[in-house]
């Protein structure tokens, strides 16, 4: 079979054209020029065809391109609601649980555990949008004294964690304390001008451990710095030390 008889039909017009033009040649030189003629205007729809194919082709490649960002987009917008809390912005329970055995598995580390000191009663007082303002100014705080290879989580309404991806006391409780003066310093805006403060508890725990562990001792040490007068910074482990 001739190789141009496997042209499609949105080519025949072409084809014939050409295959009439073989004929003429053929023939010899009589009917040869109506025969170009016919092969030239037949070439001339050939490509007009093709230019519009190319647009079409490059215009759903666009579309295609800018579908499949689109969908890339989505997928990382769906990753970060699933990990982030929708307030603050800071890691939501499940992520900060999943970073901290994830990071337990090669290593030691640190969790901090604070509350906000008589949260509660701003929220009975003030109402719920004055208690979301003090969360988000916490987290700003927190943002402040948090090294850039720590993370914030928020655990609870106003329960917070900071991870420290190291098992060092000194550091934990410079971090700790550079937190807490930041809060307690922090203009909040409350309309009875009283200041908020915020009690921590620090856990240093060996590669090996896991989140419940090191959050149960932290939140141990969470609740002796509320005993011991809260907007304070206690240590878990053997006697929880507390510190101003």
């Amino acid at each position: 079979m001739d190789a141009l008889g496997d042209a499609s039909d949105l080519f025949a017009a072409e084809h014939r054209a050409l295959l009439a033009a073989r004929a003429a040649h053929a023939a010899g030189p009589d009917g040869a020029h109506a025969a170009l003629g016919e092969l030239l205007a037949a070439y001339e729809r050939l490509l007009r065809e093709t230019r519009r194919l190319v647009r079409r082709s490059d215009r759903a490649e666009l579309e295609m391109t800018q579908l499949n960002q689109r969908l890339q987009d989505l997928a990382g917008e769906l990753q970060y609601r699933a990990t982030h809390d929708p307030l603050t912005g800071v890691l939501n329970r499940a992520a900060i649980i999943e970073r901290v055995n994830q990071l337990f598995a090669r290593s030691g580390l640190t969790l901090i555990v604070l509350d906000i000191d008589h949260f509660k009663r701003v929220n009975d007082n003030f109402g719920h949008p004055i208690g979301d303002q003090v969360i988000l100014g916490v987290v700003a705080c927190l943002q402040q004294a948090v090294p850039a290879q720590g993370l914030i989580g928020r655990v609870g309404g106003e329960e917070f964690t900071l991870l420290l991806p190291h098992d060092d006391p000194e550091s934990a409780e410079a971090v700790a304390q550079r937190a807490r003066r930041a809060i307690e310093a922090h203009a909040f805006g409350l309309p009875d001008g009283s200041r908020v403060t915020a009690s921590f508890g620090i856990s240093c725990m060996p590669c090996g451990a896991s989140f419940d562990e090191a959050y149960g001792q932290a939140d141990q040490a969470l609740y002796a710095a509320k005993r011991g007068g809260r907007n304070r910074v206690a240590h878990a482990g053997g006697d929880l030390q507390l510190h101003d």
